[in-house]
């Protein structure tokens, strides 16, 4: 991890002053649930030398630090913003901001009827495997995962194949649709095995709230080139609405080769020799 040991400018200070860089995490910058590579941590230290940097995925920050940070690296110090659960849970320069809860915003009530209906229903899947943690409860929203979110690497794999041809997650979200049709909730596909639900707003948009309140802090600065990468920005995908807002410029990517590629080509005199 040597690339950390570079000195960070202030965000004030960076060369390409009004320019940020947000990333997905899974997909974008490393493959699904596994870690970022030594070669996109070098592009992405570069990077930051000039311009504001960050991710905002939906996982909670744990497994983030899971995927881009180490056991002596917090995933804090990597990116100069950090959003996990969408922004519900954010960091700038090390240092948490303000957060939102899910549980409180719908309603102890209303919440176990949706959690019960959901693991009844996934009770009577006929999915290839079922694993452990059908719904993982998170502070800004809850994943759903029809085959469980302790599936092994390749039953990761195999599920999604399966999920793609048989729109096991695009079903089932149709059916919470219709049988919970007031609740103000968002359902978002994301990954290779699971959905988010959230509250409408609560998309990844909900993190720009905090880019947009820089320009206001006495050592902010007015971000007004947003740069977004993610690689699910088709309509239901969880990239889909960050992507096509009005505020960002957005990349869609296959994989973090791509995202790598395309940086390459916007900041060709930064990333030289990468």
């Amino acid at each position: 991890m040597a690339v950390t040991a570079a000195v960070i400018p202030s965000l004030a200070d960076r060369p390409i002053k009004n320019t940020i860089c947000l990333f997905d995490v899974d997909g974008t910058l490393s493959p699904a649930r596994l870690s970022i590579s030594p070669e996109m941590l070098q592009i992405l230290t570069r990077l930051r030398q000039y311009v504001a940097i960050g991710f905002v995925g939906g996982s909670n920050l744990v497994k983030q630090q899971e995927q881009l940070g180490t056991a002596s690296v917090p995933v804090t110090t990597l990116f100069d913003f950090c959003f996990a659960e969408n922004g519900l849970t954010a960091y700038r320069m090390g240092q948490e901001l303000a957060s939102s809860s899910f549980i409180q915003w719908l309603g102890e009530d209303k919440y176990k009827k949706l959690v019960n209906w959901v693991l009844h229903y996934i009770a009577d899947l006929d999915v290839p495997v079922k694993r452990g943690t059908f719904v993982e409860f998170r502070n800004g929203m809850i994943n759903i995962s029809p085959v469980g979110r302790n599936a092994s690497k390749q039953e990761r794999d195999e599920y999604e194949a399966f999920d793609l041809k048989n729109n096991i997650r695009k079903t089932m979200i149709a059916k919470i649709q219709e049988q919970f049709p007031d609740l103000g909730l968002t359902y978002s596909i994301g990954g290779q095995i699971s959905f988010d639900v959230f509250p409408k707003g609560w998309d990844k948009t909900y993190c720009l709230q905090h880019v947009e309140a820089e320009k206001t802090r006495p050592d902010g600065v007015d971000y007004t080139t947003i740069h977004f990468f993610g690689d699910k920005t088709y309509q239901g995908g969880n990239d889909y609405e960050i992507y096509e807002d009005k505020r960002t410029e957005g990349h869609s990517v296959k994989n973090p080769e791509e995202t790598a590629k395309i940086l390459k080509e916007l900041f060709p005199d930064v990333l030289k020799g990468l």
